[in-house]
């Protein structure tokens, strides 16, 4: 089995249907948790830590986004994985 192969065969599939949607999920429930906290619970330090998991959630979706497409671009540049 070549490199080509092992990355067609193994590691895009694991990733693409395994860690990228789970790194998603996390994210996505980040920012939800916070957006429940920042409106429905009461008190400053509750609002502040609300705004804290939004913008993490955020920065989550930003990064994992971000990363990914370079790897989607490497991989296209590469012809691997198409």
């Amino acid at each position: 089995m070549t490199f080509a192969g092992l990355v067609d065969g193994v590691i895009v599939p694991l990733f693409d249907k395994g860690v990228i949607p789970l790194l998603y999920a996390i994210a996505f429930i980040m920012f939800l948790v916070g957006i429940v906290r920042y409106f429905f619970f009461g008190g400053e330090e509750a609002r502040e830590k609300g705004k804290q998991l939004i913008i993490w959630g955020l920065i989550g979706f930003f990064v994992i986004f971000s990363v990914w497409g370079i790897v989607k671009l490497l991989l296209t540049t590469l012809q691997i994985g198409a």
